[in-house]
């Protein structure tokens, strides 16, 4: 009797969570959303913010739930803030690497080693892995070719260490550092 008890108070508890987690995605992905319209529409005219909210809407609830299926951690200022920071220093290190290479291409004598380095990561969810090997791919210079439990097989155009410490701070630390907090 009072393991059904107990039991019932998890399974309640649980779904009252998973409830609360869900309500506040949508909150957030609804207001990310309409932030990210207002941006790119710069725009605040009756029509377009009303297309916007219906959007954003329907984009929420959707979201939401897939959100829950993926088993992410539920949203909260302080991820989504650090997720609009990583997209900055995302765009940043793309720009900084499409200089480098645009030159090696230019300058003839720019050295070109290329190779394939291992890096580690300390993160543990898949879609964090994912997330990082798609930012250290985007960036040019640089090409995830797999993920293998804790380490990523990484092309680079200029091997600068084959040392997999140094590797990781110089390829993936930047962007680990972010995807830790975000995905915690």
């Amino acid at each position: 009797m009072l393991t059904q008890k107990v039991t019932t108070i998890l399974i309640t508890g649980n779904m009252t969570s998973r409830k609360n987690h869900r309500a506040r995605n949508f909150l957030y992905l609804f207001i990310s959303l309409i932030i990210i319209w207002l941006a790119l529409t710069s725009s605040v005219q009756w029509q377009e913010l009303a297309a916007g909210i219906v959007i954003s809407l329907l984009l929420s609830f959707i979201l939401s739930k897939m959100y829950i299926k993926l088993g992410l951690p539920p949203l909260g200022i302080k991820r989504i803030a650090v997720f609009f920071f990583y997209v900055g220093v995302l765009f940043k290190e793309i720009m900084q690497a499409n200089v480098d290479v645009a030159y090696r291409i230019i300058h003839p004598r720019m050295p070109i080693k290329p190779g394939i380095v291992v890096i580690k990561t300390a993160l543990k969810q898949d879609i964090a892995k994912m997330i990082l090997a798609n930012s250290i791919t985007l960036t040019p210079g640089t090409f995830t070719l797999d993920i293998i439990g804790d380490t990523l097989l990484i092309h680079w155009i200029n091997v600068k260490t084959t040392d997999v410490d140094e590797a990781t701070k110089m390829i993936g630390e930047r962007f680990e550092k972010y995807l830790k907090i975000i995905f915690a």
